[in-house]
């Protein structure tokens, strides 16, 4: 039976699916390329179309971690008015008390007494109704106190849902029964994760990281897995996309919080008693590994572009073009990138937090070397295929905490940066023959101001919004909204929260913010308007949908609310 029930949808395929697709948001980041950017204008934000609950932990999963640090699934949205939606079920493990992480494991610890499930749902009658649940036994690599993500795709009549082991469910999207499951090892390891999210291509490949654990050494590979509709796989460790990265024996630095006595600030330490600039310790490098919440994107030429680190640091990144077979096209050091250490962002002086007097120009404080670029396990951070066939690519850094935005063009050469890339899946604007590149751009260290920066091309800045909003508001039982002034702790706005924006076929742009508020920003940096969702930081880093009809999905405080006329 689910053999016939494949060939069947194995036909539909060929179809005339592929001609709508891009007006539906099938995956992370709406596309293959993870642009962000639908065929459609989205609908006004007049009024609230539907709402409920995915994740109903929220509330212990703030006590425990004094925010919620989760990444959540972007919705997913077909041509024929269905949508997908994670949404979970089981228990939340608390600690006693919470925060304390104690009786150990618990809390973000402990997560594996949660269940995750896909649902389907269907609009009728200007209502979402549900269809069907799946239930997944995917568990989320530990990267406490971040939940990572759990991110299925569609793709024709399948859609895509992370399992055990590194596997994936093929579910047939109509009915929700699974056909079969697509493992790339031959068993189910608990020590195994499917990291990041699937990506689709527009021929019915599937395309997702695995990361393994050594149950005895506790050593770390990476995998990128490609599968057929049909279930045959392929798969290429990252140590061989990586060749010039350094060796799992090779020693790698860590930072000055690693050394045991820790040295007095402010760092770095003064040099050693020869003249030569002390260093933190060093650690085996480990194996090139995927970042956890990483999920590849594809060029319009079929090269597949994901991220990776070093197992033991990542200090040592790599943004990474991979061929469609598998075979490596090239990988690029995020080390040595930018030279805004002591003396540029932080000052010499005599204040812990200041670069000691002497150090040299440019240097990271925490290692007393160049500064390095990050992939970073607790960000979700996705490439960003190009129509140029270079890629972008959100870093965070150890320093300084804003990270940089990275682009690199098709034949693996660097091609510039901006100034902030944590946790940022940007999203692109086609227009006029070219392309516009929008992301948050918060400065954190200095609390403020925060905007939503549209860049051309070349990375310079063309507009930005600004967040000025000084009110902390919540949603009241029966729905009024009561606010109060919170210009003492926010004086210059909140901070955007969307770590992937949406973008309309008009250039308009939607985000969420710490202040509650979802908002449409127009081209040039035109507030379209904003709704008040449930409660100011009450919001994870999350992503923003639209689908072929341009209504609008946002999520906060672990709801899922659908904006439009």
């Amino acid at each position: 039976m689910r053999r016939e029930l494949l060939s069947g949808a194995l036909l539909l395929m060929t179809g005339a699916w592929g001609d709508n697709r891009q007006c539906a948001w099938d995956q992370w980041g709406q596309s293959a390329a993870h642009d962000g950017e639908i065929c459609t204008v989205a609908q006004p934000a007049n009024r609230e179309l539907a709402h409920l609950t995915f994740d109903p932990f929220v509330e212990p999963e703030m006590a425990e971690s004094f925010g919620l640090s989760a990444h959540y699934q972007v919705p997913l949205a077909d041509e024929e008015d269905n949508v997908f939606m994670m949404a979970k079920i089981g228990s939340y493990d608390s600690c006693d008390p919470p925060g304390s992480g104690e009786p150990f494991p618990c809390g973000p610890d402990n997560l594996a007494t949660q269940i995750w499930t896909e649902k389907r749902l269907r609009w009728q009658g200007g209502h979402l109704v549900e269809k069907w649940t799946f239930t997944s036994d995917w568990k989320p690599f530990p990267v406490p106190p971040w939940e990572s993500m759990f991110q299925p795709a569609l793709s024709g009549p399948f859609i895509y849902v992370p399992g055990a082991g590194g596997s994936v469910w093929q579910v047939l999207k109509v009915v929700g029964l699974p056909i079969q499951r697509i493992k790339p090892f031959p068993t189910i390891d608990a020590g195994t994760y499917v990291g990041g999210g699937i990506t689709t291509d527009r021929f019915g490949f599937i395309y997702w990281n695995v990361i393994r654990v050594d149950p005895v050494t506790a050593e770390r590979h990476s995998f990128l897995v490609k599968a057929a509709p049909w279930g045959q796989t392929r798969m290429v460790a990252y140590e061989t996309l990586t060749p010039g990265a350094p060796a799992a024996t090779d020693l790698c630095y860590l930072s000055f919080r690693n050394a045991s006595p820790r040295p007095a600030r402010p760092w770095p330490p003064a040099d050693q008693p020869d003249g030569s600039p002390t260093l933190p310790p060093q650690v085996p490098c480990g194996a090139q590994q995927a970042g956890v919440n990483v999920t590849p994107a594809i060029g319009a030429d079929g090269t597949i572009f994901t991220a990776s680190h070093a197992a033991a640091t990542a200090n040592y990144s790599y943004l990474i073009a991979v061929k469609p077979d598998l075979s490596p096209r090239w990988s690029v050091s995020l080390r040595d990138r930018v030279n805004d250490g002591c003396g540029v962002l932080y000052p010499i002086g005599t204040m812990p937090g200041d670069c000691r007097e002497g150090t040299a120009f440019g240097v990271d404080p925490l290692t007393n070397l160049t500064p390095a670029l990050r992939v970073d396990d607790q960000s979700s951070s996705s490439p960003v295929a190009l129509p140029d066939g270079g890629v972008i690519y959100g870093t965070v850094d150890d320093y300084w905490g804003q990270g940089k935005l990275v682009k690199v063009d098709a034949a693996g050469h660097f091609a510039g940066l901006y100034t902030f890339g944590w946790d940022v899946t940007p999203a692109l604007y086609h227009h006029d023959g070219t392309y516009s590149i929008i992301l948050k751009d918060n400065i954190y260290n200095s609390f403020g101001p925060y905007f939503i920066t549209q860049l051309s091309k070349d990375l310079t800045v063309e507009w930005q919004f600004q967040n000025t909003s000084t009110e902390r508001c919540q949603r009241n039982p029966d729905g009024t909204v009561t606010c109060v002034d919170a210009t003492d702790e926010n004086p210059d706005g909140f901070e955007w929260c969307v770590n992937a924006p949406a973008v309309d076929a008009a250039g308009n742009v939607y985000v969420t913010s710490e202040d509650g508020n979802f908002y449409a920003i127009g081209q040039g940096g035109v507030l379209l308007g904003k709704h008040f969702l449930n409660i100011a930081e009450g919001a994870a880093y999350t992503p923003l949908a639209l689908d072929p009809q341009g209504r609008i999905y946002t999520l906060q405080n672990g709801e899922l609310t659908v904006l439009g006329r």
